[in-house]
């Protein structure tokens, strides 16, 4: 999960469980601030990771409220609040501006009308159109006061609107037309499908600037569905980032989910470089030539010198001239993409000429899309502004080209693409659209758990509940859509999102948070109509604290959930050393995989690389050999599981071990001792002890077992990364840091630590030795 951090857990909680209070107490439900509260969506107590009971502290209820428009600041503000809202309820015909339907299932409405007020209904459909049906026919209800409309049960999925006319009074609402669940595409149906994991920056070829870029992508998608015979490929966020050096190295801190990474653009495969007269070319290739080197390093990548070298080849591309075709292609996309395309186009433009948002007296906090000066800046400046609309034209057209690829080499699925959780408090969506988020008041984390006992602050402005639900979900509506136009799947990153957030309002620290709920349904629905149209997959990633409630809704609406082997021990047991759970206790609806990326790569994590980096920075809360006996803990206890199991059978003869292709076979064995050496038809094998004994030696044999043990599972998406198949150790990511480890810039690299280059990935026998795992041809 990121940006929450997930690491070997502790032998046991530091903090003793308390005696669980499953409920509030009828006093403080009676109070008028946790009334407000709750009225207003916001949770007043929460069961932590270890079943204790928690209540939030009155100060924290009344600004997470201030943050949401409702003031609680004083017994008369709270008493006003309250009426407010009760006359808001009352005062509308329908309860929402947001109505979640079924579709193929009659649903009806609730119309809080006056006995005299006789209410007519209408539905125009998402293409513009009037449904034509019979919408007069309001059924009454038991009481006087209110009526019921009984919405037609034939209704097509998408977006339409709903209006209410008593004569007097007007209401209207979008009705989310969507299918019970997402329905699996029938490649996915018919048979388990398996994909790789990988870090889009990490891999590089000659003709990548020093990071690998969509180009590589393209190159990769299409030689893992032809040479591995992989169906899907999972890449890092790829979200709009900012434009001016330093860059933001976190894929999971975008400054906007609607658009893409530009940096990530391969200049070379814009068709106008290859129109460049020969001067113009020659300063391109120039340009290439001071990063090139690069590509060939094991050294942490340079972000800033490859999209400074890149930009500025990027623009005397963006100056050659296009064709007729390409230009009306350009102004469709920017037709397409609407007013948001402006907006950050606009605020691209603000950060390179006015300065970073984020320093003193920025123009961020001084101006807004209303100010004359930024109009100005835009007409004064609209040659770059164009430049940052076509910027993003051309990503698409390059990620485009990747999913293209995916898909003509076999793909069941092609890309899978991850959405983060939010997005940057400065960045262009905050700027120009403050009114969907509570900005400048609170930001988003997580509670205090195992992995992080003072909890975690991602520095992030949620999602305004209300702003979501008055307008119909349509920015989250675009994002999606967004998405799935260049993948058939979408990985969401700290799922539990659709249905709360921590918000911590400033100054308090992660502990000092309270849980926003937000309209799962709604949320869910979206993503429902959206996958259904694209014929994809949904992935939710609800690893650590996640009610079980959460996981049953997930998995009735389609969305499928996220296992991992280092994470999934029996009763869901956070003891390392503990039992590691049977492959067949996975979920089927659910993407299975050996680790993660907030992990070590599964060789270094084996050979216990994350213990080595946390001690070196300084990020253990226990003493050094404490966390490292618990990591041994934990590898022995997977051991157990791989040689009990019969996916790791080292035979006690063989001298060839950590060769390449010599991992032991998928049938399994009997054991009644794992710790002892075990005994087969065709011979003596190595206990689990004797392999924990010398694991570098076995290192490759231990990998493919995780990955053979995977292929087990019912899981109906099982998922092996790069980084495991090439045999890397250092680690992409150290949760919990930032400028102390390099993290998001780590290059792909073999278990020498020699670079290994896009177009020999899938040549590696390592790789393919993996990837005839995952086929179950090893």
């Amino acid at each position: 999960m990121t940006p929450a951090a997930i690491g070997t857990a502790p032998a046991a909680p530091d903090v003793p469980a308390k005696p669980a209070q499953p409920t509030e107490s009828a006093e403080r439900l009676a109070r008028p601030l946790i009334r407000l509260a709750k009225a207003g969506g916001v949770a007043t107590s929460y069961i932590d990771q270890v079943g204790t009971y928690v209540e939030i502290d009155d100060d924290v209820l009344v600004n997470v409220l201030a943050a949401l428009g409702i003031d609680a600041g004083s017994d008369a503000a709270i008493a006003r609040s309250l009426a407010q809202l009760e006359h808001e309820r009352d005062e509308r015909l329908l309860h929402s501006h947001t109505i979640v339907v079924t579709a193929g299932k009659d649903t009806s409405v609730t119309l809080h009308c006056t006995e005299s007020e006789q209410p007519t209904a209408t539905i125009t459909l998402e293409d513009g159109t009037r449904y034509h049906s019979d919408l007069d026919d309001i059924l009454p209800s038991v009481s006087s006061a209110d009526q019921f409309l009984v919405l037609p049960d034939d209704l097509p999925i998408g977006y339409h609107t709903l209006r209410v006319d008593t004569g007097e009074r007007q209401d209207e609402a979008t009705l989310l037309v969507a299918p019970e669940r997402i329905p699996l595409p029938d490649a996915v149906a018919a048979k388990p499908r398996w994909g790789w994991m990988a870090q889009l920056y990490a891999e590089r070829s000659p003709e990548s600037w020093g990071v690998g870029d969509y180009g590589d992508l393209r190159r990769l998608a299409a030689d893992a569905g032809a040479k591995s015979g992989a169906d899907f490929m999972l890449i890092n966020p790829i979200h709009a980032t900012a434009p001016v050096p330093p860059l933001e190295p976190s894929p999971y801190l975008p400054e906007s989910r609607r658009f893409l990474n530009v940096t990530y653009i391969r200049p070379q495969d814009v068709p106008e470089y290859a129109e460049l007269p020969a001067e113009a070319r020659a300063r391109v290739d120039a340009l290439h030539a001071t990063v090139a080197a690069a590509n060939d390093s094991s050294d942490p990548l340079d972000l800033n010198a490859s999209w400074d070298a890149k930009r500025r080849a990027l623009r005397i591309i963006f100056d050659q001239p296009r064709s007729a075709e390409r230009e009306a292609a350009f102004q469709s996309f920017v037709a397409a993409a609407g007013p948001d395309l402006d907006a950050f186009a606009t605020w691209c433009l603000a950060f390179e000429v006015w300065g970073a948002p984020w320093e003193a007296d920025s123009w961020f906090t001084r101006y807004d899309r209303e100010s004359p000066e930024v109009a100005d800046l835009v007409r004064e400046h609209h040659d770059l502004f164009e430049f940052n609309r076509w910027l993003q034209w051309i990503a698409d057209e390059q990620v485009t080209a990747a999913q293209t690829a995916a898909k003509g080499s076999g793909m069941a699925l092609g890309l899978m693409l991850d959405m983060a959780v939010g997005v940057h408090m400065l960045g262009a969506d905050a700027w120009w659209n403050p009114e969907r988020f509570a900005v400048g008041s609170v930001t988003v984390g997580c509670p205090p758990d195992f992995y992080n006992q003072q909890g975690q602050d991602w520095g992030q402005p949620p999602f305004s509940p209300r702003y979501l639900a008055d307008t119909g979900y349509r920015v989250y509506r675009e994002m999606v859509h967004a998405i799935f136009e260049h993948a058939g799947a979408v990985r969401i990153d700290h799922v539990l999102g659709l249905f709360r957030l921590w918000w911590i309002p400033q100054g308090r620290g992660a502990k000092g948070g309270a849980y926003v709920t937000y309209d799962h349904e709604a949320m869910l629905a979206v993503l429902a109509i959206e996958a259904t149209r694209a014929n994809g997959v949904v992935v939710g990633e609800d690893l650590g604290t996640v009610p079980d409630y959460v996981r049953k809704i997930l998995a009735d609406h389609g969305v499928l959930g996220t296992d991992v082997e280092w994470f999934s021990r029996v009763d869901d047991s956070a003891t390392a050393g503990d039992p590691y759970a049977p492959p067949s206790t996975y979920r089927r609806q659910a993407l299975a995989s050996v680790t993660t990326h907030d992990l070590p790569p599964t060789a270094g994590y084996l050979e216990f690389e994350h213990v080595k980096i946390r001690e070196e920075l300084g990020l253990l809360a226990s003493s050094a050999d404490e966390f490292q006996a618990s990591a041994e803990a934990e590898r022995r206890a997977m051991l157990e599981l791989l040689v009990s199991g019969g996916w790791l059978r080292v035979p006690s003869t063989d001298g060839l071990a950590g060769c390449v292709g010599l991992a032991g076979g998928t049938d399994q064995f009997d054991a009644t001792d794992a710790t002892a050496t075990a005994t087969g038809a065709i011979g003596t094998y190595l206990s689990a002890a004797d392999i924990a004994a010398d694991v570098p030696a076995y290192e490759q044999r231990i990998v493919e077992a995780m990955h053979r043990m995977l292929t087990d599972t019912p899981s109906v998406l099982r998922q092996a990364t790069l980084m495991d198949g090439v045999g890397q150790h250092r680690a992409v990511n150290q949760p919990g840091t930032s400028d102390q480890y390099p993290n998001w810039r780590i290059p792909l690299t073999d278990a020498a630590g020699h670079v290994v280059h896009t177009e020999d990935v899938f040549d590696n026998p390592r790789v393919l030795s993996l990837a005839a795992v995952m086929n179950g041809r090893a």
